[in-house]
């Protein structure tokens, strides 16, 4: 798509970025839209240009989160590519991340998408229906510091619309459900409304839900690439990069790659399971597990069929998870034990548990 003479502001460029941007003397500001390799796509006021970062700003950087992303409001050289390739050499203060853990990696973050108003969180309601994937993206989302909204695609191949409705309005406390399809022309209306200019909407989803072709028809016109999901309903990398695209008066939208596993760097529990919380302030114990404890209010609400085991697992999974996060093996493995010997005191009586048994052990042998 041919850029020109671009609205700032629509693209999402606010006062605080502006004034932020004052402080690097005769360079401009753009967006990035796009990355492939050392490459970027940065849209500025006079178009949409290719870009690198700078040596000294690849010097500095500590991890692949530190790099520009899709979504980013950087500083660079110039605003065409009349003489070369543009140089990116500061990125601005991000309002909002969506992160997940780097593939094959526990000491780094894949940056998803940056200074995101909402997020998307794309389902289709087929066999790619999974409520406890749709809890993981929901506690990303909240913590990323944009607004998370449900988009529901493919609704004319579910007979039970009620029914999943009902299950996600039992897990997305707050969180605004859109069911869309996209074999009619007014399928996908609902989601206009979160468009206006100056907003930033994310797509997140597994592979093939149909966020490329939801953009489309937002786009009124074939500009990213869609296929159809297979017969035994697995969906295929369609997208293969994000990509930040803008639409007329109406802000832009981001389009990402369907992700298999979306690992947790950090999230927000206290949103995405505010009813097991409520329900934890009328345990009898302050740090109630809400597992063994007498009196817990949790467990209780499980019994009365206000809470599934499964969410509560869900809760758990998620929970260490992110306490884990960032430890290594050795320190994990000290973690798992200390709470599995917390009956004993923890480490501590562990050690002298080790002790006592080893001292056993001595006086058998003389």
């Amino acid at each position: 798509m041919k850029l020109n003479n671009i609205d700032m502001k629509n693209l999402g460029l606010t006062e605080e970025f502006m004034q932020e941007s004052k402080i690097y003397k005769d360079l401009f500001i753009g967006r990035v839209s796009s990355q492939s390799k050392n490459l970027y796509k940065v849209i500025t006021e006079k178009g949409e240009i290719v870009a690198e970062i700078s040596g000294k700003y690849q010097y500095s950087v500590k991890g692949i989160s530190e790099y520009p992303a899709v979504g980013d409001f950087v500083m660079i050289d110039r605003t065409n590519n009349s003489q070369g390739n543009g140089i990116i050499h500061h990125t601005l203060s991000r309002k909002s991340v969506f992160a997940r853990e780097a593939a094959g990696t526990k000491e780094d973050i894949q940056i998803v998408a940056t200074n995101i108003d909402t997020i998307f969180i794309c389902m289709s309601l087929n066999d790619d229906y999974n409520l406890r994937r749709l809890e993981r993206y929901l506690s990303i989302a909240w913590d990323s510091g944009a607004v998370p909204v449900i988009v529901l695609t493919k609704s004319d191949l579910c007979k039970e619309i009620e029914v999943r409705l009902n299950e996600i309005s039992s897990i997305a406390i707050g969180v605004e459900v859109l069911v869309t399809t996209s074999i009619s022309d007014d399928g996908y209306q609902s989601v206009k409304r979160y468009l206006s200019s100056g907003q930033t909407v994310a797509f997140i989803g597994s592979s093939g839900v149909g966020k490329s072709t939801l953009i489309n028809r937002l786009l009124g016109q074939s500009v990213l690439d869609t296929s159809e999901i297979r017969n035994d309903d697995k969906g295929r990398h369609t997208t293969t990069r994000r990509e930040l695209i803008m639409l007329p008066d109406s802000g832009v939208v981001i389009d990402t790659p369907g992700m298999r596993e979306l690992g947790i760097i950090s999230a927000d529990l206290t949103k995405s399971f505010s009813d097991i919380d409520e329900f934890a302030f009328d345990c009898k114990f302050n740090d109630c597990t809400h597992q063994h404890e007498p009196n817990c209010a949790v467990q209780k609400a499980i019994k009365d069929g206000f809470l599934s085991v499964e969410r509560l697992e869900s809760y758990w999974k998620l929970k260490k998870e992110t306490k884990y996060q960032g430890l290594n093996s050795k320190m994990i493995e000290k973690e798992k034990t200390n709470e599995m010997l917390s009956s004993m005191g923890g480490m501590k009586n562990f050690r002298n548990f080790r002790k006592s048994i080893k001292k056993q052990n001595r006086n058998k042998r003389k």
